[in-house]
């Protein structure tokens, strides 16, 4: 897994508890992770279409530098499988798993197209 972008922890992030909130994170792993899928099919016509179930392991706290890591899990004809890993960048301590993102590559109106794609860019 290849650890791409971070962010730092600020309180706007945050929930009633003083912890990360995970309606922040959510949205960060939805926009790294169609960066990623954009950049393995070349292609920035995508839509989300799926996520399995979220782990949420340990809170993210003020101040935390994190760090989300995606890779490739299975290329299908219009479609494209990634795993999530959201992880404080000093302790490495895992902060949220989804082991299915799944994304389809559309056409102008918005349908499913095939996208020719068969393995991972490194």
């Amino acid at each position: 897994m290849q650890f791409y972008s971070r962010k730092i922890i600020k309180p706007q992030d945050l929930n009633n508890y003083g912890t990360l909130f995970g309606g922040a994170v959510l949205s960060w792993i939805d926009e790294e992770a169609a960066v990623f899928v954009a950049c393995q099919l070349g292609k920035k016509n995508i839509v989300t279409k799926y996520m399995s179930e979220i782990n949420f392991v340990h809170s993210g706290e003020l101040g935390d530098v994190i760090e989300i890591g995606m890779e490739t899990v299975k290329f299908g004809t219009s479609s494209i499988t990634v795993r999530c890993e959201v992880r404080t960048k000093f302790s490495k301590k895992t902060i949220v798993t989804i082991e299915k993102i799944v994304f389809v590559h559309v056409d102008e109106n918005g349908r499913p197209k095939a996208h020719g794609v068969t393995e991972a860019v490194e």
